[in-house]
């Protein structure tokens, strides 16, 4: 473990840039702004809500990871220590900071609300890691993207690895079921894969063949929701209850590409469409609306519930993090301040 606390003498601040307009939408109308990032081709990639009350979003090219307030109005970035290591997804852990994989220098980093970076070596070597979300048993899970494996971590740094069962499946996105599990998505594998806090692992058939999985998030009806990111035999969203059982629900527009998903403060799964531009809604009913962004071919990456009620996103070609308001269970219109 090397702790960079000190090194912060990169950190940046920057006056937002709104670029928000109306959209008008058959509900009566969604509200989307979006904030461009400083750092300029930094290829945002996860993001999520801080125990701050902010929103932080890694910086895949710029090896960064930034940090945005609820009202857009301030961007700072905070520079990785290891260089050219990649940070792809994160999450808030039980221990009041951000974690986030850093996938090219194969190791977990930890960085505080106020900045401060330290990183975790994984001990087997060119494991890719991808993603990492917080247990319901207090440690840090993440996904080895090229070791396939599932590691845990306790917020000291002990960690432990797990093989996934089929052979290259490349596990990528996880996230905490409401049982208690570790839900994750494996990419090349076409299954969806459930791990325990001791370290069982049960994997469950996809029905659409080489649908190529990607994003997962737990729903608010207790379900977990992923997205069917290949253009041929996927361009859905999907429904997995506990017990396994899988119901695929197809997106309207085309090669879609779909990636990122969450569940939303109005009671439905929100999702992004990379190839499509757009933001889709997707209610526990199956019915699919989608909104299409502002910026053309921003190609939207990753969404999460933020602090605020809002919906927030990265855009990866954009080089902005976007901003959704869509109210409440029940809401038509919420007003954008």
């Amino acid at each position: 473990m090397r702790d960079f606390g000190l090194l912060r003498n990169k950190r940046l601040s920057a006056p937002f840039a709104l670029l928000g307009v109306i959209l008008g939408t058959p509900a009566g109308g969604r509200r989307i702004a979006e904030f461009e990032i400083p750092t300029a081709s930094c290829l945002p990639s996860g993001i999520t809500a801080g125990p701050d009350g902010a929103v932080w979003f890694a910086e895949f090219g710029g090896n960064k990871i930034g940090r945005i307030a609820a009202d857009g109005a301030v961007i700072e970035e905070f520079s990785i220590p290891s260089p050219e290591s990649g940070p792809a997804l994160m999450g808030a852990g039980p221990d009041g900071a951000i974690w986030f994989a850093e996938y090219a220098a194969n190791r977990i980093g930890r960085v505080t609300t106020s900045g401060a970076m330290t990183e975790f070596p994984l001990p087997t070597p060119d494991s890719g890691p991808y993603a990492v979300v917080a247990g319901s048993d207090g440690n840090l899970w993440f996904t080895e993207a090229d070791g396939n494996r599932i590691g845990r971590m306790t917020t000291a740094g002990e960690i432990a690895e797990f093989p996934v069962p089929t052979t290259d499946s490349d596990p990528y996105i996880l996230t905490t079921g409401s049982d208690g599990n570790i839900w994750f998505t494996e990419s090349n594998g076409n299954r969806i894969g459930r791990i325990t806090m001791s370290g069982e692992i049960t994997e469950f058939s996809i029905p659409s063949p080489s649908s190529f999985p990607i994003g997962i998030a737990a729903g608010p009806d207790g379900n977990l929701w992923f997205t069917e990111f290949a253009d041929s035999t996927g361009n859905k969203i999907a429904r997995i209850r506990t017990s396994g059982e899988i119901t695929e629900f197809a997106i309207p527009t085309p090669n879609s590409q779909p990636r990122g998903i969450t569940a939303g403060p109005d009671g439905n799964v929100w999702f992004t469409e990379l190839a499509g531009n757009k933001i889709g809604r997707l209610t526990m009913a199956g019915a699919i609306t989608e909104f299409p962004l502002i910026t053309a071919e921003s190609q939207p990456l990753r969404i999460a519930a933020g602090p605020d009620g809002s919906l927030w996103f990265t855009e990866r070609s954009g080089n902005r993090v976007g901003r959704m308001t869509v109210g409440g269970r029940g809401s038509l219109l919420v007003p954008f301040r």
